[in-house]
């Protein structure tokens, strides 16, 4: 049998196969979902953080330069997910996934996301430029962005045996990823108006005297025009 037959058979049992889903309240693991036929819809809200200028970090600098900043804004990223009680659940390069499930989800995730932008603006940033000469030398700044949104999520299990993984399917995940691609000016936090309209007060206003930490702006995502919220705001952890 060709590689092609091989193919056919398996996209035909793919298609033909009962699914058993079932909904969860806790993240799921890979060791969570089976394979074949698994499933788990989980009402989430999901972060996505991504380190912005990377081509230039790695054609500007040595290559262990580049892994050192990447490794210490991916750390600094997962450690404020887990902190704020999410869950790390994929990375993709230079950009890292969380999850928040619960009743503070949407709080847990925009305060994570302001903590991200402390974290970029005044840790690694300054550590990086301290550190190595060859960025004292060049304009290049660390930056990033934060994209978040929430709603329904249907978790399965793609790949092969050996060699697989766990798929967020849903508008959260697409839209959040969308979102942490956005470049403009100094904003790096992103929230869609479904994240905006549960939060507590205490997550839409800060300073003295309070101002608004968000501001509403229009983004086009599948063909559609929605209200966003973006801020540059930090809130130290």
């Amino acid at each position: 049998m060709s590689i092609s037959d091989d193919l056919i058979v398996d996209v035909a049992k793919i298609l033909s196969q009962k699914w058993d889903h079932a909904d969860g309240r806790v993240v799921p693991s890979n060791t969570d979902l089976p394979l074949t036929g698994g499933s788990r819809r989980l009402d989430a809200t999901i972060l996505y953080s991504d380190l912005a200028q990377s081509s230039t970090l790695v054609t500007d600098f040595q290559q262990r330069t580049a892994a050192k900043v990447v490794r210490c804004f991916l750390s600094c990223m997962c450690k404020l997910i887990t902190s704020n009680g999410g869950e790390v659940t994929s990375f993709d390069g230079d950009r890292v996934m969380g999850v928040f499930v619960g009743d503070s989800k949407n709080t847990s995730a925009t305060t994570c996301a302001l903590q991200m932008n402390y974290a970029v603006l005044e840790i690694i940033g300054p550590w990086v430029k301290r550190h190595f000469d060859s960025a004292k030398q060049t304009p290049f700044e660390i930056a990033h962005c934060v994209g978040v949104d929430t709603g329904s999520v249907l978790v399965v299990k793609a790949g092969q045996r050996g060699s697989n993984d766990l798929v967020w399917i849903g508008r959260p995940a697409n839209l959040a990823a969308k979102l942490s691609d956005l470049r403009e000016l100094n904003y790096h936090s992103y929230i869609t108006r479904d994240v905006f309209s549960r939060l507590p007060h205490s997550a839409k206003f800060g300073g003295i005297p309070e101002r608004l930490m968000w501001e509403e702006r229009r983004f086009s995502f599948a063909g559609e025009s929605l209200t966003v919220h973006r801020s540059n705001w930090t809130w130290k952890p």
